[in-house]
């Protein structure tokens, strides 16, 4: 399975960092391949360092303007123009999404995603990772949303919440 993960390329604390390594081991050694931003900064080289360890294959998504960052040790690595392009082929290329923790960037690939699912683009599982509750707010949001009628999607049917990597791999059928 070809599973792309969306996280922070920012040096994080341990509680975040753990998590990756986790679903990382999991991502390698049950011989699946990680599709990722394609960085070799922050959370992402953690999750790549894990998944290449344990025997994983690595497809690297990266933009013009943070080819520098690239991981030079990637499979297999692509360099779009825009992040328009980036989000695209990070999305054709997966069977299902895991959003880890992340700022704006991380933000903006898990809403596009979920647009795109709501509006029947695609069926790819996507599990939202929720270290430390750090996504309780959007968790909430979205269950807001779903109660009220925003969602033509029910929220299950959209995205699925899990607290651990564990959890997160056997929500993807992984």
């Amino acid at each position: 399975m070809n599973i792309c993960v969306f996280c922070s390329a920012a040096e994080l604390d341990e509680v975040y960092t753990g998590a990756a390594r986790e679903l990382a081991e999991l991502i390698g050694k049950r011989g699946h391949t990680l599709v990722w931003g394609g960085s070799d900064c922050g959370l992402m080289k953690v999750v790549a360092d894990g998944v290449q360890g344990a025997g994983g294959r690595l497809v690297g998504i990266s933009v013009e303007f943070l080819h520098h960052r690239a991981r030079v040790a990637a499979d297999e690595m692509i360099i779009t123009a825009t992040l328009a392009e980036r989000k695209a082929l990070l999305l054709e290329r997966a069977d299902a999404v895991v959003v880890m923790v992340g700022g704006t960037g991380t933000l903006d690939e898990a809403t596009d995603i979920l647009e795109l699912k709501k509006h029947g683009l695609h069926g790819k599982p996507v599990v939202v990772l929720n270290t430390a509750g750090f996504y309780d707010g959007l968790r909430r949001q979205m269950e807001r949303m779903d109660a009220e009628g925003f969602l033509p999607v029910p929220l299950p049917g959209l995205v699925t919440f899990a607290d651990d990597a564990e959890a997160a791999i056997a929500a993807l059928g992984a």
